[in-house]
């Protein structure tokens, strides 16, 4: 059979959201930001890995009957930046928006460094200065501890 032909089809959804180009092999950590890793799903979820595009291989997420908030959308921000959101209703895609990596996060990732401030029972919460998108560095405005992507989705509250 012809590779055109064979693809893999995932029915649409009514309602919710589809995330879209994220970076390949990414998709488990953004079912995780959303937490659907931890609880009973009761509505349909999606995954796709490994998909073929234009500009080279994606994993896509489809949840039905969810949209994202802007606190995950920071968070995948940080481990995708060039991932897109598609809200559905009704079958169609009534809003499109790539997500945008902030210039500042603040008390979404934690400091890797044991002892920084925000560590300490201290009643300051964590807050990064982006240094750069590609690759996604991070570095603390409180003790300076850089970190890189991998790191970031290991810390991310």
């Amino acid at each position: 059979m012809n590779d055109k032909k064979r693809a893999i089809k995932i029915s649409p959804i009514r309602k919710g959201t589809v995330i879209d180009h994220i970076r390949c092999g990414q998709s488990l950590k953004v079912l995780k930001i959303l937490g659907l890793t931890d609880v009973e799903i009761r509505d349909v979820v999606s995954i796709a890995m490994n998909v073929e595009s234009s500009s080279g291989k994606k994993d896509i997420v489809k949840v039905e009957n969810k949209e994202i908030s802007s606190e995950e959308l920071d968070k995948i921000s940080l481990i995708s930046p060039e991932t897109t959101i598609n809200i559905i209703r009704d079958y169609e895609v009534i809003k499109k928006q790539r997500v945008n990596l902030p210039k500042r996060v603040s008390g979404i990732v934690r400091c890797r460094n044991r002892n920084c401030i925000t560590n300490q029972r201290e009643p300051v919460d964590p807050e990064f200065k982006v240094i750069s998108s590609e690759p996604v560095n991070i570095k603390c405005i409180y003790c300076e501890r850089e970190m890189k992507e991998e790191e970031i989705s290991e810390n991310l509250l």
